[in-house]
């Protein structure tokens, strides 16, 4: 059959799709470029606000209306915490929740038409799930025990579950061997990986770099409580392990992280930061902030602002709050007003852009790896094309070169020569020093 598979919201998500991706394609089934393509549409939902639970609905919607003979399933977060609101939609055959998740392929393949089904005479021709692509996301944990009152993800996944060490390494192992450069291990709760196997997150990635081959290893999101100053002896060593690390803070106020029922104070996080950059060489931090949280007063919100500068993120990831349907931040009275919502995330992402400019222009002058993805076409007669990959420290370089020359996939050291915008600048010193080939 022809699958088309769709994500909202986390980079779990999108990691599970990727590894669904791949055990359609050893199954013999063909992945559909678009909705239209496609016998069956997989959609891994989200619900981490009401906002996302829309976008998931609307999408359906979309697929329905895009291809009518398609059967639609719906996954993920959304379809666990309301399934039978999901099932009344056009088109959709199944609802799989995530406790169910493991049973996709099977759930897909019960939904292949019987053998006196007309058959097409054409077929979609799709490439197999690692084609194209430089990165892989890997689930490696799911669930989580933290109960932040903002919060629905963990009633969506349930309790915390991790994966076996051999079993992760295995399957990066076979992704380096089709050719992937770059592995970004993902998760609920990541930091809280191991606990229920009696190991832990450290000894995970210890392992993967002793046990595979993948050049480049990338951790997601990790909460700051969750981590000491002893975990960055990780990055000791092999050069294998990338210098970002996206830390989660949330908010810069005390008070407000007290409502939130996070798990450290904003003094807590910076000397983490502090920690991590006297240990990792050229790292940067990225982060989360929520802005107009309930109760969430303009002096608080002042202080995450004042926050943010003090530890110089190289991104903001800013959320306006969304009230989400059974969390406790739903029932807060002190709920902030929407225009007030709106006039905070303005505020907060002008400092982003702000920040980002900062920390970027610290980098102009030094040479770095950067993994190239893809390509800009080339303007017709010039024969240039520009060419747009990450840094180790996950900063987004274009270089423009020969249309003729084919980084894709390649990790080549890049002098970083100037800032544009939010793209670094990039000049390849020496083209013999490419590491990886293309796909």
């Amino acid at each position: 059959m022809r699958v088309y598979l769709e994500s909202l919201g986390c980079r779990l998500n999108y990691a599970e799709m990727f590894s669904l991706g791949r055990q359609l394609t050893d199954a013999g089934h063909s992945l559909a470029p678009s909705a239209e393509d496609a016998d069956v549409c997989v959609l891994n939902s989200c619900a981490v606000t009401d906002e996302a639970a829309r976008k998931s609905r609307r999408l359906l919607r979309q697929m329905a209306r895009a291809n009518v003979d398609a059967r639609l399933v719906v996954t993920g977060c959304y379809a666990t915490l309301e399934g039978e609101r999901l099932a009344e939609l056009p088109n959709v055959a199944l609802v799989v929740g995530n406790a169910r998740k493991q049973a996709l392929l099977e759930a897909i393949d019960e939904l292949a038409p019987s053998p006196s089904a007309p058959v097409p005479d054409f077929a979609v021709v799709s490439p197999p799930a690692h084609e194209g692509r430089t990165r892989a996301f890997i689930k490696v944990q799911d669930g989580c025990r933290n109960r932040c009152t903002f919060c629905i993800v963990t009633v969506a996944r349930g309790e915390e579950r991790s994966r076996a060490i051999r079993e992760v390494v295995a399957e990066i192992q076979q992704l380096a061997a089709d050719g992937y450069q770059e592995t970004v291990l993902t998760g609920v709760h990541l930091g809280g990986y191991g606990r229920d196997l009696h190991t832990g997150l450290t000894e995970l990635v210890d392992a993967i770099i002793v046990d595979t081959d993948i050049p480049r290893l990338r951790l997601s999101s990790l909460e700051p409580f969750d981590l000491t100053p002893d975990f960055f002896a990780a990055w000791q060593g092999s050069g294998r392990l990338m210098p970002h690390l996206h830390l989660p803070a949330q908010s810069g106020s005390d008070a407000v992280l007290r409502r939130m029922a996070r798990r450290n104070t904003v003094a807590d996080f910076e000397v983490l930061v502090a920690e991590a950059r006297a240990r990792i060489s050229g790292v940067t931090i990225t982060t989360d902030l929520i802005v107009g949280f309930p109760g969430e007063t303009e002096a608080d919100f002042e202080e995450s602002l004042a926050f943010a500068r003090r530890v110089g993120f190289a991104h903001l990831h800013v959320f306006p709050y969304s009230t989400r349907a059974g969390t406790a931040a739903a029932r807060f009275a002190d709920q902030t007003s929407e225009p007030e919502r709106r006039s905070r995330s303005r505020r907060m992402n002008e400092l982003d852009g702000e920040l980002g400019a900062t920390v970027r222009r610290g980098f102009i002058g030094q040479t770095r790896p950067v993994l190239y993805e893809n390509c800009a076409p080339s303007n017709e007669g010039t024969g240039e094309a520009t060419w747009f990959g990450l840094t180790d420290n996950y900063l987004r370089v274009r270089v423009a070169g020969s249309a003729e020359l084919d980084l894709h996939n390649r990790i080549a050291p890049t002098r970083l020569i100037g800032l544009d915008g939010a793209d670094l600048i990039g000049h390849i010193e020496s083209e013999e020093r490419f590491t990886g080939a293309s796909q």
